[in-house]
């Protein structure tokens, strides 16, 4: 399916939203419950404070992540990784609520944001006629991440100081990652594409949209409500997972268990999802991507026991699985590549967005006394919402050609 060239650009994608995973609420979520404890703050505070921190990443994002459309892929790639590495070992440093602040900023910046961008950013440009299955293979790093990192994590805790393991990790993004750029990008030209002349005729025909262009189409605002469903119901879930556990009196290592069953499904609707976009298009299938969220967020209101919290991962995951690939692949779609890098700047300054806007109100509805049944309805109602709001522009979604 790909070759010795397209494969390496496949592979940098893969280590890059794998090492993303660093900075992804699922991951920080982990540590919740040990920095609440050392700065003696509750849900509420650690909600807003990382919902707040998350919301400045998201603006700054619009602007660094504008920079890979003007800049060679090695050189950016390298600082994002610089980033990263020093992001981490702030965050084994964290003594204050300012501090708190700043080190969540970077971590949303340099990993949940950066990272991911670069990769998704790459693998649009560089693959057309196998952009679907080439953007699936690569997000396979970070379900590959979702699946093994929660178990390690817990049971690392158990013995492990939670700022030793931060610190294991910036040693470990900057041992790495400089080989995986050098090994993989290194002499990689983004203008060469997989295509055929004859594809390379019919794509200039495509209208290549501005950001500022984008900015005044309708279709966006929808799109991106859609888009940013998941990234605020899931961020929501994994940040309070503890809360939830709680809740509904699951043991410690039941939501922790559950997240293999989230990975697994996200890898599965991955490849498939691959597979459907190349041959139906990603504007065909967004219709259907936040139909299992739906259902997961029914799951949550109506049960209880441990298994159904199997069942609220595995379809949040399933919805994971086509918003990751649907999330690249659309835009490039309707609006082209050629302006693709400042367009998906955007696209992740939202999602980052977004996830500050979950985190912030779980937080806010915990500390006010929702149950988190209450909260899993009103996560439905928006959910509804913009899928009714989707169907009714699904035959308007094409791309206007030249």
């Amino acid at each position: 399916m790909f070759n010795s060239l397209n494969f390496k650009v496949i592979l940098f994608g893969f280590i890059f939203t794998f090492f993303s995973s660093f900075g992804q609420s699922f991951f920080l979520g982990l540590f919740n419950p040990s920095i609440r404890e050392t700065l003696s703050i509750s849900h509420g505070q650690f909600g807003t404070i990382y919902a707040s921190a998350t919301l400045l990443s998201s603006f700054i994002l619009v602007w660094v992540g504008k920079k890979i459309d003007d800049m060679n892929i090695v050189k950016f790639a390298s600082y994002v990784v610089i980033l990263l590495s020093i992001s981490s070992f702030l965050f084994s440093q964290i003594s204050s609520i300012i501090f708190l602040f700043f080190a969540i900023f970077l971590m949303r910046l340099s990993g949940q944001g950066l990272m991911s961008h670069t990769a998704s950013t790459t693998i649009s440009r560089y693959f057309e006629k196998s952009r679907g299955r080439a953007l699936s293979t690569s997000w396979l790093g970070l379900s590959f991440a979702e699946f093994v990192m929660p178990l390690f994590i817990v049971f690392l805790l158990t013995f492990i100081e939670w700022r030793n393991i931060w610190i294991s990790i910036s040693i470990l993004i900057i041992l790495i990652l400089p080989i995986v750029i050098f090994l993989t990008v290194k002499n990689i030209n983004l203008d060469t594409r997989e295509n055929s002349i004859s594809d390379k005729k019919i794509k200039n025909k495509i209208k290549q949209w501005k950001r500022s262009e984008v900015l005044k189409d309708y279709r966006f605002y929808i799109i991106s409500f859609n888009m940013l469903a998941m990234p605020w119901i899931a961020t929501g879930s994994f940040v309070y997972q503890s809360f939830i556990s709680s809740s509904k009196g699951w043991g410690p290592y039941v939501i922790a268990q559950s997240f293999m069953v989230y990975s697994v499904l996200s890898v599965i609707t991955l490849f498939f999802s691959g597979f459907l976009i190349d041959k139906f298009s990603s504007r065909r299938l967004l219709i259907y991507m936040n139909i299992p969220l739906i259902f997961s967020a029914f799951v949550l209101f109506y049960f209880n026991n441990p298994i159904s919290s199997f069942v609220f991962f595995g379809f949040i995951g399933i919805s994971n699985g086509f918003a990751n690939v649907l999330g690249s692949s659309t835009w490039a779609e309707i609006y082209g590549v050629k302006y693709i890098g400042s367009v998906k700047a955007l696209t992740t300054s939202l999602m980052v967005f977004s996830t500050a806007f979950g985190t912030a109100l779980f937080g806010i509805l915990i500390d006010n006394g929702f149950s988190i049944e209450q909260i899993a309805l009103i996560s439905a109602t928006y959910i509804s919402i913009a899928i009714i709001s989707l169907y009714l522009i699904r035959n308007k979604l094409n791309p206007e050609y030249l």
